[in-house]
């Protein structure tokens, strides 16, 4: 009996290298294979899908206030953009948006950004309006930095180029204003930022003298 046994165990170590033969050799094997050589077969770990990204909410974007020079001292608190107009697609030259409905009362700032050649209006920091603009020629650039309203002319006409620039802000001593303009692909400006007329209209009911404005491209600077 114990000359039987050991014979038995034997056997099984003699099938059970077999069938590991033929697992190296095939790359697989079945738990059927393993019971029936009396090995056991070692637990097998199941693959877990990785957890699904939740989003996260982006934190408001923060213009930081622009020292008062009038007064010497620096404005209260930030500029804090708190929500953005809802464009669906890109816009084209000649569009813009506009949307004051149950916005607040607030302080008013206009960002022009010349890379995106996009100007942005925010009134209490919800965006109200948007349009596509024209800019300076390379000859005649559009300046970047801080600027303020300092004039406002419904019907204003260029004294150095005897042309209309209706809804005129001026921006600079030197002629540099926004103001209405036919916004066409491919045309540019002597340095002023030009806005469709009917955008111009409601820039300019808003608006006042000294509202600030910042123009903006790469490098540049990113806050007002």
């Amino acid at each position: 009996m114990r000359h039987t046994n050991g014979l038995w165990l034997g056997t099984k170590l003699v099938i059970a290298a077999a069938i590991i033969g033929l697992m190296a050799q095939f790359g697989s094997i079945s738990a059927d294979m393993l019971d029936q050589a009396g090995v056991e077969p070692e637990p097998q770990t199941l693959a877990t899908a990785a957890p699904t990204p939740q989003p996260v909410e982006a934190p408001a974007q923060t213009l930081l206030s622009l020292a008062s020079t009038a007064h010497g001292t620096a404005a209260n608190g930030g500029f804090q953009i708190v929500s953005e107009l809802a464009v669906t697609g890109p816009m084209e030259h000649g569009t813009f948006a506009w949307n004051d409905s149950g916005v607040p009362d607030g302080e008013l700032r206009i960002i022009i950004d010349l890379d995106t050649e996009m100007l942005h209006v925010y009134r209490a920091g919800y965006e109200i309006g948007r349009a596509v603009i024209l800019y300076g020629a390379d000859e005649k650039p559009t300046p970047t930095g801080r600027f303020t309203i300092t004039e406002k002319n419904i019907d204003h006409v260029s004294n150095l180029y005897d042309a209309p620039m209706p809804y005129m802000m001026r921006l600079t001593n030197d002629g540099i204003a926004i103001h209405g303009s036919e916004v066409d692909y491919g045309y540019a400006t002597h340095g002023c930022i030009g806005v469709p007329d009917d955008f111009a209209a409601l820039l300019f009911e808003q608006a006042q003298l000294g509202t600030r404005v910042l123009i903006r491209s790469e490098g540049s600077a990113r806050t007002i």
